[in-house]
This record gives C-alpha cells, sequence and structure tokens, in this order.
C-alpha cells in the first residue's frame, strides 16, 4: 500500500531548541555519527519503504539542508516518477505561538491538496529510528481506524524526552490525549510526531485547524477530534531518538558506539542512505590510538581517541587527546590539545586552548569556524 501513500517529513518548530548547532542549521541538517545527518533516518525510511513522494518541511537556515538533500537521487528514489521536494514556511515574527505545523501546512496547501495519493504519512526530520512504513499502513488500513500514531514505550521520561509529548490510551488503545512530557513519571509512551490518514481528512483537518485556531497543531486537531474520530496508536520496536535539545543530540550519537544498540537501529535489510563524499580513506599515522570510535572518511589521525565520533575530514595531531567527545566534520585539533566531553562544530580549530574538559551531564560546546 505504500505505493500510494506520500510522506511529509516534518519541521520541529519552536518546540526544540539545541543551542549552538541551530544557530546555522536545522535539526534534520545535524550530523550524525559522523556521516549521515538526522534527515536521512526519516527519507530513508520512506523511500525503502516504497514511498517516491516526499516533501521536507523546513522554516529556517535552509541552505544545509537544501544542500544535502540536492534532488533526492542519492536516497534511491524513483527518478522517472518520484520526486523529493523541500517546501519552505516562513515563521512568523510576531510570536512563536504562530509558528505551528499547521501553519506550515496551510502555507502549502494547494500543493498537498495536488496529491493524488490517498494516504499520507507524517513523520519528523528531528527523531531518529528505523520504521517499514510499508507495514505502517497496513496496520492502520486493518485497524479500521481514521488516523494511527506512532509511539515508544521508554522508562526514563523523568530525566529524557523534554518537549517532547506522550500519549495516552484506553484499554482498546484508543487515544485519550496527548500531553507535553513534564517529567512526573519514567514509563511514558512518548509520541513520535508521526501520524497515517487519508489525505482528504489530513485535508480536512488543516482547514478545520485554521477555522478554531491561529495557534493549533496537528496534536490539538487530535486531541479536539479524539471523539468523533477513531484514532489509535501503534507502538515502534528498537532504537529511537528524539533530538530536543543539546543533551539528546549528544546522548545519541554516544549511545551508538555501543555495538548491540547501533544493531538496533542498523539492519542489513534497511539501508540508510545519505550524499556521499568522495574523500581518501581515514589515514592513522604511526602511534596513534583509537578504542570504540565511529571516524568517517578523509581524517588524519596522530594522536588518542577513545569513545568519540570523529566526522569527515577531521585532524588529529600528535599527542592530542579526544575522549567521549563529537567533533563535527573538517576541525582541526593541534598538538598535544585534550578534549573530554565536547560537541566541536564544523571547520573550528583547537589551537590555542591546550585542555578543553567538561563533564559527562553536562558536555561543552566550541562554535562552527572559532579558532581557540
Amino acid at each position: 500500500m505504500s505505493e500510494n501513500a506520500y510522506g511529509i517529513v516534518t519541521s520541529s518548530g519552536s518546540r526544540f531548541r539545541v543551542e549552538g548547532l541551530q544557530d546555522h542549521r536545522p535539526i534534520g541538517a545535524f550530523s550524525f555519527l559522523g556521516r549521515y545527518r538526522v534527515i536521512d533516518f526519516p527519507v530513508s525510511n520512506l523511500s525503502n519503504s516504497g514511498v517516491d513522494h516526499i516533501q521536507v518541511y523546513v522554516s529556517q537556515n535552509p541552505r544545509s539542508l537544501a544542500e544535502h538533500l540536492a534532488g533526492g537521487q542519492h536516497y534511491n528514489i524513483n527518478t522517472k516518477r518520484g520526486k523529493l521536494q523541500l517546501l519552505f514556511n516562513q515563521d512568523s515574527p510576531l510570536n512563536d505561538v504562530y509558528n505551528t505545523d499547521i501553519s506550515a501546512y496551510a502555507g502549502n496547501l494547494d500543493i498537498i491538496e495536488r496529491m493524488h495519493e490517498e494516504y499520507v504519512i507524517l513523520t519528523p526530520g528531528y527523531m531518529v529510528f528505523t520504521e517499514n512504513f510499508s507495514d505502517l499502513i497496513e496496520q492502520h488500513i486493518e485497524s479500521g481506524a481514521n488516523i494511527s500514531l506512532l509511539y515508544h514505550r521508554v522508562n526514563n521520561a523523568k530525566e529524557g524526552y523534554s518537549n517532547c509529548q506522550i500519549i495516552e490510551f484506553d484499554r482498546q488503545k484508543k487515544l485519550k490525549s496527548i500531553l507535553p512530557n513534564l517529567g512526573t513519571a519514567n514509563d511514558r509512551n512518548i509520541f513520535m510526531d508521526t501520524y497515517v490518514m487519508k489525505n482528504d481528512l489530513f485535508l480536512k483537518l488543516i482547514r478545520g485547524a485554521q477555522k478554531a485556531s491561529s495557534i493549533y497543531t496537528l496534536a490539538d486537531v487530535m486531541n479536539a477530534g479524539k471523539d468523533q474520530l477513531d484514532i489509535r496508536g501503534i507502538q515502534h520496536k528498537g532504537y529511537f531518538a528524539a533530538i530536543c535539545d543539546f543533551m539528546s543530540y549528544f546522548d545519541a550519537n554516544m549511545d551508538l558506539l555501543n555495538i548491540d544498540t547501533a544493531k538496533s537501529l542498523f539492519q542489513p535489510d534497511w539501508t540508510i542512505h545519505t550524499q556521499t563524499t568522495d574523500s581518501c580513506p581515514t589515514k592513522y599515522v604511526d602511534g596513534a590510538s583509537v578504542r570504540n570510535s565511529m571516524i568517517a572518511n578523509g581524517c588524519v589521525i596522530e594522536g588518542t581517541v577513545e569513545n568519540s565520533v570523529i566526522g569527515r575530514g577531521v585532524t588529529i595531531k600528535k599527542g592530542a587527546v579526544v575522549k567521549n567527545c563529537l567533533i563535527l566534520g573538517h576541525t582541526e585539533i593541534d598538538k598535544n590539545v585534550h578534549l573530554e566531553y565536547q560537541v566541536v562544530d564544523k571547520w573550528a580549530k583547537i589551537v590555542h586552548l591546550k585542555e578543553i574538559i567538561a563533564t559527562p551531564d553536562k558536555p561543552g560546546y566550541i562554535k562552527r569556524d572559532d579558532v581557540i
């Protein structure tokens, strides 16, 4: 049934804020595990599921996302009948309360109206997981529901998933409410901001939301319509991360250094596509030491790297020590520099300051293009 569906990859709007990194790009364009971008996961999920028409929404700093997505050829989208389309929605300068997902869809309503597929799948560009949407649509149809919502059961909602939403269901797995996660309980159903419904119903909900309130979100529409519509939940299994703040971004990268955790995300029959970069393999100079790390291509490693993720084209010079760090592409760590628990943004150079050490609960951030 997935060939009768199109996909919408949503932006986070004003709900999530990743300090520092988000000044330069939307969350979907964040580097992930050295060689991917966060957006690669939802787009690959759709493409692998046979969905060839994909819309990606973005509101701020779109350049890096547009460059990475390009025409979508690297996502294995059918080039004759498929299309990956980047859609822009202008955030209101008046008040963030107006910058909702409904506002973004309403601003592109003419494009949504022209989609000929019967079903629409909405999935976030700021969460990392794998999901076969073809199976999800089949479950949705078999249930007889008007709308299906994807959720993930967690046991650490007190400490994590800030600014995410939780879902409460009745015994028939029908929606009771979608609420903010206030961190009052550990065991929660985290809403994965993923919906499946018919496109004509989606259009009806957009128009109805506009009439009801200028600040309505699609989640608000679910709460308002739960008595008139059959809205049900489908549980997601496997790895799941919500990139909702700086700490969650750091943790998601670090968690996947564990091979068993990584296997729950990366599966042999489910390729995560990304834009490749032609460069030399990483060069490990005599005396270099690397343990439990992911290192992308094009790097030169002369020093010590432990429990870290290293992006493309990074240079770590002799005597440098990098532990528990996330180093984005094309940075330079000079001789005898010691870094621990740092996120170093792209093109930065650590030259003059020889020791920068933070703690696991509060990693440091070094700005893009900085020389320190």
